[in-house]
C-alpha cells in the first residue's frame, strides 16, 4: 500500500552523529529536476551504479536540503547550506549513506517496484507452442520415419 503523506512541509531528518537536514519533501518535480541536474547529465554512459548514485544524491541534496545543524568549518564554527557544502556533506560516507536510507530510499523503493511487473500473459511468448522435443523423443522419431 501507498501511504500518501499530503504535507508539503519541510521536515528535519536526523542522520546521526549531531548531523540534521532541513528537507522539503522529495516531489516528483525534485527527481525530474535532479536527473536534468549538468551534473548527472555530464556521467558517462560507463559510469558505474555507485558514482551514479552519489551523483543523483548530490543533485537530490541541493534542492531539498533548506537548512542544517551540526555541520561546521575546520574551527567547528557552523557555516551556511551551500550547494559546494552539501556536495562535500555527502561526499562523507556515513552521511551518504544516512541521507540515501532516509530522504532517498523511500522515493527509489516506489520507483523499483513498478518496474517489477510480471510479464504480460498476452505478450508474443504467450501463445506459442514449445517445439523442442527431448533428445530421446527425437531418435524415438526418427526410428519410426
Amino acid at each position: 500500500m501507498i501511504r500518501l503523506d499530503l504535507s508539503s512541509k519541510p521536515k528535519w531528518l536526523d542522520l546521526g552523529h549531531d548531523l540534521r537536514l532541513h528537507v522539503l519533501p522529495v516531489t516528483t518535480a525534485i527527481m525530474v529536476a535532479a536527473r536534468n541536474d549538468p551534473a548527472v547529465e555530464a556521467l558517462p554512459e560507463e559510469a558505474s551504479k555507485e558514482e551514479q548514485a552519489l551523483v543523483m544524491a548530490k543533485a537530490v541534496a541541493r534542492r531539498v536540503v533548506t537548512g542544517w545543524e551540526g555541520v561546521g568549518d575546520a574551527d567547528g564554527n557552523p557555516v551556511p547550506v551551500t550547494p559546494e557544502g552539501i556536495d562535500a556533506l555527502l561526499d562523507i560516507w556515513p552521511v551518504f549513506e544516512s541521507f540515501q536510507t532516509r530522504c532517498l530510499a523511500p522515493h527509489l523503493m516506489l520507483d523499483a517496484e513498478k518496474n517489477g511487473s510480471a510479464p504480460s500473459p498476452n505478450g508474443t511468448s504467450a501463445g506459442a507452442k514449445a517445439t523442442a522435443r527431448p533428445a530421446k523423443a527425437r531418435a524415438r522419431t526418427a526410428r519410426r520415419g
